[in-house]
């Protein structure tokens, strides 16, 4: 390369190729070359008067030779797997979202020891910090993370358009659908951990959440059951007149078993005892076989059964839905629903939510994106505003669509999926209306 160096106020050039000085006139052609110009005065040129450019000199192939090696060869320069800008637009969504669970869940903490304050006076601060606390504040933010992503876009995405960032990104030809990316691949990241949250990790800490709040704050736990029956198997049926899960016995226990409408067998006891080994011990029992009119007893003092039945298949509390990671509740509703078992409505309701609030993730940010996107009059107070109306909204539907599958009016799946496909809807109008 040869470095030239140009004076703006005259039409004489100094070109300097290796270290040969040369001067040449305005068309090009040379002056002078056998001056030494290194020891001559150079007046000085006012830097605004001085141009530098950069030819490149072509080298005689004749008289030089080049040999490749490893720095001389060209080298695809490799492209990063994610842009700036989206990195730029990750950043502000998964820092404010995160932001904002730490905060809302300092909140809580506050105020749910001021409810439970007796119950945590009185109950060892390990098992208030580590049995509760540790396990309470992951389900609370699990539940309502969704609504958390909304609020999240609404309040980022409105800073960015009051400070004109999203007509900037609109000017250098973003689409409105290419700004939408890196939502969506935030969105689907934090779905994908608070789905595997619900499944497997969150109902496992349930179980010692709720086995503190049972002993130390309201026990919720059904202990006691009456007149209870049930079918074990096809063909067999169970009944207890009685059952007391604290000391694991059952009071006047019969088993039926049918071939079509004939009854076959009868077992009867006057009580029984489950052990943790899922064995039935029957006392002061009795067994009757039927064949046609002929009868066979059967009587003794104790033995030992093996019945496909738990005492959790029959007690049923309030929570237990939450302690069952999804395998084991989808085995458990199939499961109860083999044998007849009618109230499995916030099992059902539980199994569904948890896959009905990852997909409501990705149509609260849509939404929240769409509402958003540009500056209003109002600023960022009106779409916050409108943000926190939409997210009440959503949760009371989903309240009211729960109630009418308890109810017994829809089914829990269709109760569940309502509010995701009325939003969906309204998200697709304001893309839409958004994008244009």
């Amino acid at each position: 390369m040869g470095l030239i160096r140009r004076n703006k106020k005259s039409s004489e050039t100094i070109v300097q190729n290796s270290n040969q000085w040369e001067l040449m006139n305005e068309s090009g052609q040379t002056v002078r070359s056998d001056i030494d110009f290194t020891q001559m005065q150079v007046p000085q040129i006012a830097p605004e008067n001085l141009q530098e450019t950069a030819t490149e000199v072509v080298p005689d192939e004749d008289n030089i030779n080049v040999t490749p090696t490893e720095e001389n060869t060209s080298k695809k320069v490799s492209k990063p797997w994610i842009k700036r800008f989206d990195a730029y637009i990750m950043k502000k969504f998964l820092g404010t979202f995160f932001f904002a669970i730490l905060v809302l869940l300092a909140i809580v903490i506050v105020f749910d020891i001021n409810e439970k304050l007796d119950a945590m006076l009185t109950a060892p601060l390990k098992e208030t910090v580590f049995k509760y606390f540790l396990n309470f504040l992951p389900y609370f933010a699990n539940q309502f993370a969704p609504l958390f992503v909304f609020i999240t876009v609404i309040f980022f995405t409105s800073k960015l358009a009051d400070h004109s960032e999203i007509i900037a990104m609109m000017s250098s030809g973003i689409s409105f659908k290419r700004l939408m990316v890196p939502y969506l691949v935030s969105a689907a990241l934090i779905a994908a951990g608070t789905l595997v949250l619900a499944l497997y990790v969150i109902p496992p800490a349930n179980v010692k959440r709720i086995e503190y709040t049972n002993r130390w704050v309201k026990n919720k736990r059904v202990d006691f059951g009456d007149n209870i029956q049930l079918q074990v198997k096809p063909g067999i049926m169970a009944y207890l007149s009685r059952y007391d899960n604290t000391t694991k016995r059952g009071y006047r226990f019969t088993m039926e078993e049918f071939k079509g409408n004939t009854l076959v067998s009868r077992v009867t006891a006057n009580n029984v005892v489950y052990d943790t080994l899922g064995r039935w011990k029957l006392n002061d029992y009795s067994i009757r076989k039927f064949d046609g009119l002929k009868e066979t007893l059967k009587r003794g003092t104790a033995i030992d059964t093996m019945l496909d039945v738990e005492p959790k298949d029959f007690l049923i509390s309030k929570n237990d839905q939450e302690m069952l990671t999804s395998p084991e509740l989808r085995h458990y509703i199939n499961k109860q629903k083999a044998r007849g078992v009618a109230n499995l409505q916030q099992f059902e309701l539980e199994y569904e939510k948890r896959f009905a609030m990852t997909a409501a993730a990705f149509i609260l940010t849509v939404i929240g994106l769409s509402l958003s996107s540009r500056k209003v009059r109002g600023g960022m107070g009106v779409n916050i505003g409108i943000g926190l109306l939409l997210s009440f909204s959503y949760i009371l539907f989903m309240t009211v669509t729960q109630t009418f599958a308890l109810s017994g009016y829809t089914s829990p799946r269709l109760a569940m999926w309502i509010p995701n496909i009325v939003y969906t809807i309204i998200a697709i109008f304001l893309y839409r209306r958004a994008a244009q």
